[in-house]
């Protein structure tokens, strides 16, 4: 069974000057349904369609599966999604062993910047940067499935 170990954080500080790349990200969501999520998504310019599972207590790991598809097959499917568009840029960022992935948010989420560490093990030991802040692993306001239903903006 494919397993995603991760930890997310907010980012409270300048992480873009030790960025590797980016790239833009168009998701939308067939199912939020916690033990089966479906996303499409175009990011940079291949589609993919992703299942993922319902996590542990922790919200630290869960069943994954994910499938390259066309942009074109991304952008019907987004045409039968849920209710709100996620749109986002992805920056790499290298500290340590380990590549964070960064996302700045834009549209009804703008002002959010997330990051994540994939682990291959749930205490695996990570290097934390400055910009890093705190830990928001488990807390499901910061899934991208409930920003789409209860985006960043109406937190404030």
């Amino acid at each position: 069974m494919n397993r995603e170990i991760e930890k997310k954080f907010l980012v409270k500080g300048g992480f873009k000057n030790n960025a590797t790349g980016s790239f833009r990200i168009t998701q939308g969501y067939l199912s939020t349904v916690p033990e089966r999520t479906v996303r499409v998504r175009i990011k940079g310019d291949r589609g993919f369609i992703t299942i993922k599972g319902i996590g542990n207590a922790a919200g630290n790991s869960r069943f994954e599966w994910e499938k390259e598809i066309s942009t074109n097959e991304v952008k019907d499917l987004l045409a039968l999604c849920e209710p709100g568009i996620i749109d986002k840029t992805r920056y790499h960022v290298s500290a340590g062993e380990h590549t964070f992935e960064v996302d700045e948010f834009y549209g009804d989420n703008e002002g959010l910047v997330v990051a994540e560490i994939e682990l291959n093990a749930e205490d695996e030991d990570f290097t934390k940067p400055s910009w890093l802040g705190d830990e928001v692993t488990g807390d499901p306001r910061y899934y991208n499935s409930m920003l789409m239903k209860d985006p960043y903006k109406n937190w404030r």
